[in-house]
């Protein structure tokens, strides 16, 4: 197991660390201040939503950092490569959760190791 998980890390870490910066700027392009943005445009006259549909009035356009939003969140789940950067994007997902998986079985195997040797069983050691 401890092989498997230290040659998949090797060669996910990169795509992770791509994904979690382009989903930590997502985040941060959301949240910056907008400044003097103009309010928001009104449906024309005349104007009805179709019966089933959800009709919201049109967002005011974004300035700064946060026109990016919609380019960091293609960024982030790959669509911005086509279908291979979708498919690295999950198949990076995919490795986080076995990474987790094993990561956790590892610790286990060694905990249960420690106390095996007659050492003082610790959630945390040196």
């Amino acid at each position: 197991m401890r092989t498997w998980h230290r040659w998949l890390s090797v060669f996910f870490s990169a795509f992770m660390l791509f994904i979690a910066v382009t989903g930590v700027l997502s985040h941060v392009a959301a949240l910056w201040p907008q400044g003097d943005a103009p309010p928001p445009a009104e449906a024309p006259a005349g104007f009805a939503c179709p019966e089933g549909w959800r009709c919201s009035p049109p967002r005011a356009e974004r300035s700064g950092l946060g026109q990016y939003i919609g380019f960091f969140h293609h960024l982030h789940s790959g669509e911005e490569f086509g279908p291979v950067g979708v498919a690295i994007s999950i198949a990076s997902g995919l490795a986080l959760i076995f990474f987790s998986i094993s990561g956790f079985w590892l610790y286990l195997q060694m905990f249960k190791a420690r106390s095996a040797r007659g050492l003082t069983p610790k959630w945390f050691w040196k």
